[in-house]
């Protein structure tokens, strides 16, 4: 499982994320809602263990082991991976062999092309990774790493972020494969953690918990469809006032 306890997260200096604490067990998916800024993709990076930011309080344990101080390489060798909201455009590197270098298997050809052509990416292997691509075609390319990587434990960034209602069903598709939701829930190796922001996601893949993050911590912890619809109905300012409602008062 994936246990996050009291984790607070800064960076360049500037504390962003404050006492959060998540536990994700094996089989399940979770979504954090959150308005634009409130530190969502801040601890989807420090959960990754990207160095840029900081782990100040608290920590990460991941399949029963502390790996609040592993780099981004260890914890992808331990079954982590992600999807980015924003991913890089790479010059010089074709996507055929950043989903060889994903895959722990051989690498053949027949499973690349098989990879590919489930996202409708078949056309784009031999293209430099993510360069021209339309945001729907960089989303499925992330997602067809992903399914070469098989990790235990996937982040998803804004997996609808840019994305039009064709390619979002074929994302859909693609997510619940790689979170295994065809198999009863304790025969799943994969859990996950998805950012959304306009919570569309969920009409197309399951969660079982939903969080909303507010200034940079957890607010509320419960079922995700009545989250977003409460979110949908009355927007992130009745979030954002619930939980400064229950903040305590300094005298």
């Amino acid at each position: 499982m994936l246990k996050i306890k009291d984790l607070s997260v800064s960076v360049e200096g500037k504390e962003i994320i404050h006492d959060v604490n998540m536990t994700i067990k094996n089989g399940e998916t979770h979504v954090l809602f959150g308005p634009n800024g409130a530190g969502k993709s801040t601890l989807l990076m420090a959960i990754m263990g990207f160095p840029k930011y900081r782990v100040t309080k608290g920590s990460i344990s991941f399949k029963g082991k502390d790996i609040t101080g592993l780099t981004v390489d260890e914890r992808a060798r331990m079954g982590m991976g992600m999807s980015f909201q924003r991913p890089p455009v790479v010059r010089g590197v074709k996507t055929r062999d950043m989903v060889a270098a994903c895959l722990k298997e051989s690498g053949d050809g027949d499973t690349i092309n098989v990879l590919a052509n489930r996202a409708d990416l078949g056309e784009f292997l031999e293209r430099d990774i993510n360069y021209g691509f339309s945001g729907g075609e960089i989303k499925r390319s992330e997602l067809m790493q992903l399914l070469a990587q098989k990790p235990e434990l996937t982040l998803l960034d804004e997996p609808e972020s840019g994305v039009d209602l064709v390619n979002i069903a074929l994302i859909g598709e693609l997510m619940n494969e790689l979170l295994e939701k065809n198999c009863p829930i304790q025969y799943r190796k994969c859990m996950g953690l998805i950012i959304t922001h306009t919570g569309h996601i969920l009409d197309y893949v399951n969660a079982r918990t939903g969080y909303v993050m507010c200034d940079g911590t957890i607010g509320c912890v419960g079922d995700p469809h009545e989250m977003l619809a409460t979110i949908r109905e009355k927007g992130y300012d009745e979030c954002i006032n619930c939980y400064l409602g229950r903040l305590p008062i300094n005298e």
